[in-house]
């Protein structure tokens, strides 16, 4: 992407005596745009090159009015003359920025307190300079043949060449000929030289093609999806739909009458993962690819999709929370799927929840939002009751199948053998289905072979030296690891305390360790595990989805990958090895999220002809979230779950902002968090909890210390944060960072 010819010496040295001032944002942490010379017309949304300090950096062109509430205003430096501003160095070859992103930008840096360059280097972090550099090809020209005498060589060339370029390799492989003939016939005027547009790595979606006999109900909620779309108004539905309902062909209809209106779709899936299933569906539908954004993309993949994007090539994108930041042409539909989920959230550099934030882009975007999930959040249901958000229901699973039967294994009434994990119950489930030529599966939401190692000599437990974490045993590889900041050492022979001789024992099972059950315990099963450790890309998840839906396996063994929207049309047993997971730790949303996940897992089991099974192991069977799975109640779980935070204000009935303080040694954090507490806002509806230490009071060698601010539904947190930290001025390598509508409080 070339920059323009303005000559960048002469323009450092000798700043033109003309010009008008421009503000531009730049992906750093100042407080707000930064005053240049303009040498040039620009507009807003114009991305430039700008000197910073003895560097250049690339920067948009920002408003100087910036039409934000007052309590979100953002702070504006003294202004310089003009003579004393540095000039532009030259305007980037892309499109401009759109209205709906900047505005979203700074919508999302106000609420998060987040510097807005920051929230911009999320929109703009693709190597904008690099300009990619052009194919060139050869097209026919217009010139006569004249005396030059033509080949057969030559004639099979003219006779292949046309208007649309083709590089030499091309034209040679057609017409028979070698370069130096086409080369040949270039300098004679007969070819010119001409760029060759690069082919987009997807096609263009077609509405009518291969579109579903949608049942009764299924087409009536796809008729009130479709309406806002086709007004082309912002409205927020909630989309929610018993397990394999066709909720992902309802949204579809959605999709294809944003289509038919020349307009963008963006569709965020909370996983990676889940894309592949996902894609392959879409293309059945509209019949070509859509674009994909996520982190594992290459960057020329990246530049070449954010470029289709900007110029509306793109018509529909589906990925991660960070394709919220793209530059669309024309947005005309934000669909959330599995809106519950809490990996929508990012919990470190810009801290902001992707389910939210979309709702808010699809407002400045004034396009419809549709939030998907068969176990909605309590946030997204609140707003249904408040009348803020519309409400789909699909009630029943499609093509006539039934949702499964859930019952509970009562692990202390049917206990497994003494260091085995699977109870008598459900192994003889497994065998009944596997001998009927079915899929059963097993998941435990952990990852590794056990959670903890200790010295059955001395009570050693061994613990991440960076963080106040177990090392997790990960046995496939023969090593100990933090699943917080990454650390890995290789497992001892001895205890490193006490160095007994082979007394570092497991404790507790991670999926490896069951893994190895299940090959003892059913040796001539066909074993598959999904896990982020045995998957580690989009291509080896859709090569195990393959496998599944095939029947080249017959038993599935995974961590809560596997929860995730999958169809297995022979898969009809479940088995929840530790149904309890996640219910301990004091987690304001751990019963829900339990719920949410364990749903999710039952709900793979049954979704063709066979009736589904479900066997949740507990050991706590009269807790309401047991109660909740057996009797497929999940209404009423969530109406006693929003009756429990009601009272006390705790989301979605107020709201939450963490402040978490760090800093190398404890001294120093608990001086800043004391320094914090003492000036701590006193008013009606505002309550500050802390500080205390974090349940992961170490983090990758920082000592960690939180506070929690809790307001009334009706107080805005921002304004009341930036009053109390406004004059708190970290030292020592010590920081705070604000998480507003924290999920998790680890």
């Amino acid at each position: 992407m070339a920059s323009s010819s303005l000559s960048k010496p002469d323009l450092r040295r000798k700043p033109p005596s003309t010009g008008t001032r421009v503000s531009v944002l730049v992906p750093l942490p100042f407080p707000g745009p930064l005053d240049y010379l303009a040498p040039m017309p620009l507009e807003p949304g114009d991305l430039v090159t700008v000197p910073l300090g003895r560097r250049e950096t690339v920067g948009c062109v920002w408003e100087t009015d910036r039409t934000l509430p007052a309590d979100f205003a953002l702070p504006v430096g003294r202004e310089l003359p003009l003579e004393r501003l540095r000039p532009v160095v030259g305007k980037l070859d892309v499109r401009p920025l759109p209205q709906s992103l900047r505005r979203f930008i700074d919508w999302v840096a106000a609420y998060t307190l987040t510097p807005p360059g920051l929230v911009l280097a999320m929109a703009t972090r693709i190597h904008l300079k690099d300009a990619p550099k052009p194919t060139l090809g050869w097209v026919r020209t217009e010139a006569p043949e004249g005396d030059l005498r033509i080949t057969p060589a030559r004639r099979s060339v003219l006779n292949f060449a046309s208007s649309i370029p083709m590089s030499t390799a091309e034209l040679g492989d057609r017409s028979g000929a070698s370069a130096a003939v086409i080369r040949g016939l270039a300098t004679a005027g007969l070819l010119r030289e001409a760029v060759i547009a690069p082919a987009a790595p997807f096609g263009l979606p077609d509405p009518a093609h291969g579109a579903p006999k949608l049942s009764e109900e299924q087409a009536e909620v796809a008729q009130e999806l479709c309406s806002p779309v086709e007004a082309g108004r912002f409205q927020v539905t909630l989309l929610e739909g018993v397990t394999g309902s066709g909720k992902t062909e309802v949204y579809f209809e959605a999709v294809a009458a944003c289509l038919a209106k020349g307009k963008q779709v963006l569709v965020l899936l909370p996983e990676i993962a889940l894309s592949a299933q996902w894609t392959d569906r879409f293309i059945r539908r509209f019949g070509a690819e859509p674009a994909i954004w996520h982190s594992d993309l290459g960057a020329k993949r990246r530049r070449e999709t954010w470029r289709a994007v900007a110029e509306g090539n793109a018509r529909v994108v589906v990925g991660a929370r960070s394709a919220l930041f793209l530059p669309f042409a024309d947005l005309g539909l934000v669909v959330v799927d599995e809106e519950h989920e809490s990996a929508f959230k990012q919990e470190e550099g810009v801290m902001y929840h992707g389910r939210d934030m979309a709702v808010v882009r699809a407002r400045l975007a004034d396009a419809p939002a549709i939030l998907v999930s068969a176990t909605p959040s309590l946030e997204t249901l609140a707003n249904v009751e408040s009348g803020r958000y519309r409400h789909e229901l699909l009630t029943a699973r499609h093509g006539g199948a039934t949702l499964p039967d859930v019952s509970l294994v009562d692990m202390r009434a049917d206990p497994p053998e003494r260091g085995l994990f699977l109870s008598p119950k459900l192994c003889t489930a497994i065998d009944e289905t596997l001998e009927k030529g079915e899929q059963a599966m097993l998941f435990l939401n952990r990852r590794g072979y056990a959670p903890l190692t200790l010295c059955r000599a001395c009570g050693h437990r061994m613990q991440c030296p960076n963080c106040s974490a177990w090392l997790v045993e990960h046995r496939a590889r023969g090593i100990l690891t933090c699943h917080h900041c990454g650390h890995n050492e290789r497992i001892p022979k001895d205890c490193p305390e006490c160095h007994a001789e082979n007394s570092l024992v497991p404790i507790g099972p991670g999926i490896e360790r069951i893994t190895e059950e299940a090959k003892l315990r059913f040796p001539e099963a066909k074993l598959l595990v999904m896990s982020s450790d045995t998957l580690g890309s989009p291509a080896a998840t859709a090569e195990a989805v393959r496998k599944i839906s095939d029947g080249e396996v017959n038993l599935i063994i995974g961590t809560q990958i596997v929860a995730k929207g999958w169809h297995f049309p022979k898969l009809t047993l479940v088995g929840v090895v530790d149904a309890d997971l996640g219910l301990g730790g004091g987690d304001l949303r751990a019963a829900e999220r339990t719920v949410q996940l364990l749903h999710q897992v039952a709900g793979r089991a049954g979704r063709a002809e066979h009736r589904g099974r479900v066997l949740l192991q507990s050991y706590v069977g009269e807790h309401p979230v047991m109660t909740a799975l057996v009797s497929n109640d999940f209404q009423t779980f969530m109406e006693q779950e929003a009756e429990q935070r009601r009272p006390s204000f705790w989301p979605p009935y107020g709201r939450l902002a963490a402040l978490i303080v760090s800093a190398p040694n404890a001294d120093a954090a608990d001086a800043l968090a004391r320094e914090i507490a003492l000036s701590a806002p006193e008013r009606e509806g505002v309550q500050v909890l802390g500080p205390a230490p974090a349940p992961l009071a170490v983090l990758r060698g920082r000592h960690r210390r939180r506070l929690l601010l809790r307001t009334m539904r009706g107080i805005a947190v921002q304004p009341i944060l930036r009053q109390w930290l406004g004059d708190i001025k970290p030292t020592g390598g010590a920081r705070v960072d604000i998480d507003i509508d924290p999920i998790s409080f680890l």
